[in-house]
């Protein structure tokens, strides 16, 4: 069950919100660390963390799901956000290089079907990055921000959805190695939870950090509406009453 906009756009306005921003759009800065010349988009609520794209790529859009709301991005410019139907994207074939899924993949009702519409969007060398909430991590057990909740995902099982969905993962990260505690004297000690948690790979990470590439040597099949067959009707013509009685 996806989370209301405005919570998601609540929990980021807060001190909390602000350092998970601040890690997490670092592990997807050093993945994608220059988007020039590219159609960039975004799944699920990934505003917080396109503002960087925005500025240099090609083109820059943020798609929300209807269960999930829409709020207008950027707020002092054009608006570049929609609501959408997040099995049924307003794009055509190959229409973008690269996709970002926030807050998207784990509450996807149906996470396959959602990852084979992204692979249509992608054009051929195309690559995913999906920041996904982590089962080990501690960030999965407190439903007091978004990463808790929807279904959090080990690394093997991220690897098994990729893989069955016609995507190839190259690249691993992590983020958010502090607990989730919304103090303002805790937070002031978050760089050195994250430095000491990268530095010694532990595995209670909050969130991964996956690129896939798309496998362009698979094909989708083509989406083909059930067809309702309606039994012709011959027209036979019925006697007129009383025209027997009539006729005689």
């Amino acid at each position: 069950m996806s989370l209301d906009v405005v919570d998601l756009r609540n929990f980021y306005a807060q001190p909390l919100g602000t350092v998970a921003r601040r890690f997490v759009g670092r592990g997807i800065r050093a993945r994608w660390p220059d988007t020039r010349g590219l159609r960039v988009a975004g799944i699920g609520y990934a505003t917080p963390y396109l503002g960087v794209f925005r500025e240099e790529a090609e083109r820059c859009l943020a798609f929300m799901p209807a269960a999930q709301g829409v709020v207008k991005w950027p707020s002092a410019r054009p608006t570049l956000s929609t609501l959408v139907e997040e099995l049924d994207l307003p794009l055509a074939d190959a229409a973008v290089d690269r996709i970002l899924l926030v807050h998207s993949l784990e509450m996807a009702q149906d996470a396959e079907a959602l990852l084979r519409e992204v692979w249509r969007l992608l054009a051929a060398g195309g690559r995913l990055l999906a920041v996904i909430p982590n089962r080990r991590g501690v960030w999965a057990r407190a439903d007091t921000t978004p990463f808790g909740h929807g279904r959090p995902y080990s690394r093997s099982q991220i690897t098994h959805l990729l893989r069955e969905t016609w995507f190839t993962p190259v690249g691993w990260g992590e983020a958010l190695y502090l607990p989730p505690i919304a103090r303002n004297w805790f937070l002031r000690s978050a760089g050195a939870w994250e430095r000491t948690g990268a530095t010694i790979s532990a595995p209670f990470a909050g969130v991964h950090i996956v690129e896939a590439t798309k496998q362009v040597y698979r094909a989708i099949p083509a989406r083909r509406e059930k067809r309702r067959f309606v039994p012709a009707l011959e027209p036979v013509l019925a006697p007129s009453p009383g025209g027997a009685a009539r006729s005689s």
